[in-house]
């Protein structure tokens, strides 16, 4: 696997992602419950997981970006996660079309902070919105959606826990 990621992305094969049995981060770190962004991050970066066309994804792993690559297009949102396995599980396992290739992608904790900040929730909360139409304005005026999910065992069981999932739109600086 590795000479591959070397071949795909001679930078992307520096990168460490530490892997740890699902049980064992389950017992240490992971709450049971509540709304929480499970990720692999540090004090400069954090990575996230997208799911794509094998065209698109194996052309952005080739060259480090998504711009530019044969039918990618920032016009279409774009769904990223922190947590590998829900990104799994929601890509049906890499099986759904268009969902083929999963990439590890790492980004820099100000961008990803910016971006949660920016976001508009795809869900009305009455603590958060004054009204229904000042949720509906948030949704209309921000390329960026913040939603929270059902987070899935690896066998698919769903959790109490929640896994944000952040969808991007017209976001060149990605």
């Amino acid at each position: 696997k590795q000479s591959l990621l070397r071949q795909l992305n001679p930078m992307a094969a520096r990168r460490k992602i530490t892997w740890e049995s699902y049980e064992e981060q389950k017992k240490k770190f992971w709450p049971q419950q509540g709304k929480h962004i499970l990720a692999q991050y540090d004090d400069e970066n954090i990575v996230v997981y997208q799911a794509y066309h094998p065209t698109i994804g194996r052309w952005a792993a080739e060259n480090g970006k998504f711009l530019g690559a044969p039918g990618f297009s920032t016009d279409r949102m774009t769904w990223i996660k922190t947590n590998f396995l829900w990104m799994m599980y929601r890509s049906d396992w890499a099986q759904s079309k268009n969902q083929e290739t999963i990439l590890a992608i790492t980004v820099k904790r100000d961008f990803f902070d910016k971006i949660l900040n920016d976001a508009a929730l795809t869900s009305f909360i009455p603590e958060l919105h004054a009204d229904r139409e000042e949720f509906q304005e948030a949704m209309k005026n921000s390329n960026i959606r913040l939603q929270w999910d059902p987070d899935h065992s690896p066998t698919g069981d769903k959790q109490t826990r929640r896994a944000v999932q952040l969808g991007l739109k017209k976001v060149e600086e990605y």
